[in-house]
This record gives C-alpha cells, sequence and structure tokens, in this order.
C-alpha cells in the first residue's frame, strides 16, 4: 500500500475544515497510508517589507526540505507547476505508486516556498491559477487524492 504524505506548513485552525480532512483521511484509509507533517508558520507582521518576506520564505523553505527525502516521489503544490485533470491526476498517481512507495505532496505557507523547494520536488503541480488558503488546499488535493484512487479502481464517485 502507498504512503501518502502530506508536507504542510501551518496549523489547521478552523473545526470546518479539520471535519473535511478528517472525513477524507478516513476514506482514503482504504487505499493508502497517510500522514501528515505540519511544520510551524512563521509569524508575518501585517506590514512586512518584501525583505521580511523572503526571509520568512527561506526559513520555512528550509524546514520544509529538512523533511523532504530522496527516496520519496515528492511533488510540490505550486502556482508554478503544471495544471492537470482529475483523470491525468489519476493517472500519474497510479504511474508514481509503480515505482516508488511513497509520495510526499509540499504545501507551503501563506508566502509560498523558494526555488529550493520546487528542486527538491521531481514536479509541480497547480490546482488553479487562482489564489486559496494554503489550509483550505489541504482539503482540495485529499479530495483530489480519493478521486484519484476511485478513478484508479474503477470505482463511482460523483462528478
Amino acid at each position: 500500500m502507498v504512503h501518502i504524505n502530506i508536507v504542510c506548513v501551518g496549523k489547521i485552525k478552523e473545526q470546518y475544515l479539520k471535519d473535511a480532512i478528517n472525513e477524507y483521511s478516513k476514506r482514503l484509509s482504504r487505499y493508502c497510508n497517510l500522514s501528515f507533517t505540519e511544520l510551524p508558520d512563521k509569524k508575518i507582521p501585517d506590514k512586512a517589507n518584501s525583505g521580511l518576506e523572503a526571509q520568512v520564505i527561506n526559513v520555512e523553505s528550509d524546514d520544509i526540505i529538512s523533511h523532504l527525502s530522496s527516496d520519496c516521489y515528492n511533488i510540490c503544490l505550486d502556482l508554478k507547476g503544471k495544471e492537470l485533470s482529475s483523470p491525468e491526476f489519476a493517472n500519474k498517481l497510479n504511474n508514481i505508486q509503480q515505482i516508488n512507495s511513497t509520495i510526499n505532496f509540499v504545501i507551503g505557507g501563506s508566502l509560498g516556498f523558494n526555488d529550493k523547494v520546487r528542486n527538491k520536488c521531481k514536479e509541480s503541480i497547480c490546482f488553479s491559477k487562482m489564489t486559496f488558503p494554503h489550509q483550505l488546499i489541504r482539503v482540495f488535493l485529499l479530495e483530489q487524492i480519493y478521486r484519484a484512487f476511485k478513478i484508479n479502481n474503477n470505482e463511482t464517485y460523483h462528478k
């Protein structure tokens, strides 16, 4: 059984997001071993200058990198990544499972991450060109992973 780890910056505070994450985690338990590596986010003042923002990005990115292994298939969720349809994503997960039993998905903090993280990952995926809260992207990712397993197992799931 494949192991999927979500490496993410920040804690989920909103109960409705926790509920959704718990629901998809439960659903996914029959298809994969799922884990989360939650890393602390750095506090950013409301009117931070670009230098301070770059410093926060670098600190959070170094923390992310310290939790990525070259033995795993690392994928970052990034606005600069490739957009995929759900069937394409399902096919990608299926192909990755054939060559690696552990997949890390990386979700950066509110400011994102730097090129060192991108370079540590085998590829980048973009869910949308729109900007979403990084906590909400966890729910989107889990739903798409669940949908991918349903597609790959020829099981019905709402469209």
